[in-house]
């Protein structure tokens, strides 16, 4: 599908019709569900680019999951709160391989037993066990509030903890007058090869993304740890604040990235397919349409719709379209045109030749017009010159 060892492929696909994320790059820094995400994302017409930024421990392997099974099977908790369905459906694995699965089962069923939504609950029953209460909005604060409606005081709440920060949760019962019991069902640590995400940290930061995916808040904490590592956290935060639209599954995932002040969007619902949707919307709504020499000019990551047909551009050429958009219908320089090329040392030619390249990607020569001696300028359409001369 795709290999968070290479490059996106920005060739297009077969046929002219083209997804509403075509021209559009996406990283992808879920470790898990990861190629379902791939492929809702690339179904839609984006180039992907993956690299886990976490990396997850083996349930049996878990020395801190078994002795919180040991210690809830020789004194029982009074509730269970269960989160997910993949950490629920684990840990009676994980349980089953020690051998104490049935007794782990045999203790549930006499518990008052809380899922977070739907899928815990199909998890829970699948096991054979029966819920008391699940909320339909999959808010832990609602299952906080039901509790402390119940009353908690003195009485021991056992938590399947998934990995990301229950803020509040556990403070809240604990001021309560409840014994709160953790039970660390999978642990994230970062991934063993940084290759990839070093990769996407430079794709991010050079602006090689459009958007930056994020579905659990120890991936995104963990980004933001290697890229300070690395001495980028600045260049990265500049990044997500401007050019790079830093999308997370839901609110408690944004958290790691609201802390350090990053605007995020996230689905009403906290699904994988909503978040896509979502991305649908906001990227194309981000993108620069223009009128140009009679044609309808859109400008995308690495790619341009010219009256709705997807052109494939190269990076030089992206580069100084956006140079040339940032004043349109203005002449730019070739001096700043030379700036606006990554690499291209002090030669004025590189400029001649990326712009040749960029006019037959476009299809359309006359959308940029050479002006002698000056530079070169967007053709804009002279009822639009008020619009946008002084943008």
């Amino acid at each position: 599908m795709y290999d968070e060892q290479q490059r996106p492929d920005h060739s297009p696909g077969p046929g002219p019709s083209h997804g509403p994320l075509a021209g559009f790059t996406v990283g992808v820094t879920a470790a898990r569900r990861a190629d379902e995400l791939g492929a809702l994302l690339q179904r839609r017409g984006a180039s992907v680019l993956h690299a886990p930024a976490l990396r997850i421990v083996p349930l049996s392997d878990d020395s801190e999951l078994l002795a919180a099974t040991k210690e809830l099977i020789d004194q029982a908790p009074d509730v269970v709160v269960a989160t997910t369905a993949i950490g629920f459906r684990g840990w009676v694995e994980a349980a089953d391989g020690w051998g104490l699965g049935e007794n782990l089962l045999d203790r549930l069923r006499g518990v008052e037993l809380l899922a977070r939504g739907p899928k815990v609950k199909g998890a829970i029953r699948a096991a054979g066990l029966t819920e008391e209460w699940s909320p339909s909005s999959e808010s832990m604060a609602e299952v906080l509030d039901r509790l402390l409606d119940e009353g908690v005081e003195g009485r021991r709440v056992a938590i399947q903890l998934h990995g990301e920060p229950l803020p509040g949760f556990v403070e809240s019962l604990r001021a309560a007058g409840a014994e709160v019991v953790g039970v660390p069902v999978y642990r994230w640590l970062p991934p063993e090869d940084l290759g990839p995400v070093d990769r996407l940290l430079e794709a991010a930061v050079t602006r090689g993304l459009d958007a930056l995916t994020f579905t659990s808040a120890p991936a995104a904490a963990s980004l933001l740890s290697r890229a300070e590592e690395r001495g980028l956290l600045p260049e990265l935060l500049a990044a997500l604040h401007h050019d790079v639209l830093p999308a997370c599954v839901g609110p408690v995932t944004a958290l790691p990235l609201q802390a350090h002040g990053v605007d995020t969007v996230s689905p009403e619902r906290f699904r994988l397919g909503p978040l896509v949707q979502l991305l649908c919307q906001e990227l194309p709504g981000r993108a620069r349409t223009l009128p140009i020499a009679g044609h309808r000019v859109e400008i995308r990551g690495h790619a341009v719709l010219v009256d709705g047909e997807l052109r494939p551009v190269p990076p030089a050429g992206m580069s100084l379209l956006r140079a040339l958009s940032r004043q349109p219908g203005w002449v730019v320089a070739r001096a700043e045109l030379l700036r606006a090329l990554p690499g291209a040392g002090k030669d004025e030619h590189a400029v001649e030749t990326a712009m040749a390249r960029l006019r037959t990607a476009l299809g359309a020569p006359k959308l940029i017009q050479t002006v002698v001696k000056r530079g070169y300028r967007l053709a804009l359409d002279p009822a639009s010159d008020s619009k946008y001369g002084d943008a």
